[in-house]
């Protein structure tokens, strides 16, 4: 099945960046999720249980955030979705990082990966 659960706007302050200024401050990123599940026990129980739920998935990221400290948004993209595959019942996420305040005429710049289990 192509249910999907979305995180939309996930905003994380935290240490990112190549720069040693950038080492030295923490600045905002906002992340999008798609994860690709099957609901289809969960609609038939009504059961939570059976859900990918989205709190725990957000905690998460930010947690992955402060304690993988990457320089690179990729990095960080990369090892955040094979948490989320690895630890969630789905077969594919979408990961979007903004890094909104990176330059000035932009209104967001960043990374959007996908991956997938193996099947």
């Amino acid at each position: 099945m192509g249910d999907i659960v979305f995180i939309q706007g996930l905003e994380v302050n935290t240490l990112i960046g190549v720069y040693s200024w950038e080492r030295a401050i923490k600045q905002q990123l906002i992340f999008d999720a798609e994860m690709v599940c099957d609901m289809s026990r969960a609609i038939m129980d009504d059961d939570v249980a059976h859900v990918i739920n989205y709190k725990t998935v957000s905690e998460d990221i930010e947690r992955l955030c402060h304690e993988i400290q990457a320089e690179l948004l990729e990095t960080l993209a990369d090892k955040i979705a094979e948490h989320i595959l690895s630890h969630y019942p789905c077969s594919q996420i979408t990961l979007t990082i903004h890094k909104p305040n990176a330059i000035k005429a932009a209104k967001s710049v960043g990374v959007k990966i996908v991956r997938r289990t193996a099947v």
